[in-house]
């Protein structure tokens, strides 16, 4: 399927991205260096765009840490900050009872989840009431791609990414899965060709 210009954000760091800390759909505001990210991916896109960023599509997950990474985005652009759509599918990959624990803690707590995670990261389920695998976050949040009629800026999270990388850029569910999203740069398709910015 071919899809629109996309500029594809993920939020900026926080205190438990700095951590090591897994986050999934905990609530965790941006530390400092994180609205730094941010500021700078809204001035990326001041010059890339300039006026034309006002007619794109402005949509964020609705965790704390992206609404407040799109609100900077939007202040740098120009735009009202506070004028963007929020789609519940495109919280992150909820790894049920190993939210907030270090993987470090949890090789301690669960060796034997660790290495089942290490022989198959896309499909592993982690344990808990909600735990997602990166297969089951990329059929959640498919729709929300293929619905998209024109040019788009998205902010969510790494999971997203990687499941975006997996669905429309021909990456292996292994690749996508070990991929490195970095906070800040911006995971951009045009004319259905990736690239990171």
């Amino acid at each position: 399927m071919s899809l629109p210009t996309l500029y594809l954000c993920r939020h900026g760091q926080t205190d438990w991205n700095a951590e090591g800390r897994i986050q999934g759909q905990r609530d965790i505001p941006l530390n400092d260096l994180g609205r730094t990210q941010a500021a700078r991916n809204g001035r990326y896109l001041k010059e890339t765009l300039g006026d034309a960023a006002a007619s794109f599509r402005y949509v964020a997950s609705p965790l704390g840490r992206t609404q407040e990474t799109m609100r900077i985005l939007r202040r740098e652009i120009g735009l009202d900050p506070a004028d963007f759509e929020l789609d519940p599918r495109l919280v992150e990959l909820h790894f049920g009872d190993w939210q907030g624990w270090t993987l470090r803690e949890l090789k301690e707590r669960d060796s034997a989840g660790i290495a089942a995670r290490r022989r198959d990261k896309w499909n592993f389920l982690p344990p808990g009431d909600g735990a997602e695998s990166y297969e089951r976050l990329a059929t959640r949040v498919r729709p929300v791609f293929e619905s998209l009629d024109g040019p788009t800026i998205m902010v969510a999270h790494g999971g997203v990414s990687r499941a975006f990388l997996r669905l429309y850029c021909g990456v292996s569910p292994a690749d996508a899965a070990q991929a490195g999203i970095e906070q800040d740069r911006i995971l951009t398709l045009d004319e259905g060709r990736a690239a990171w910015v």
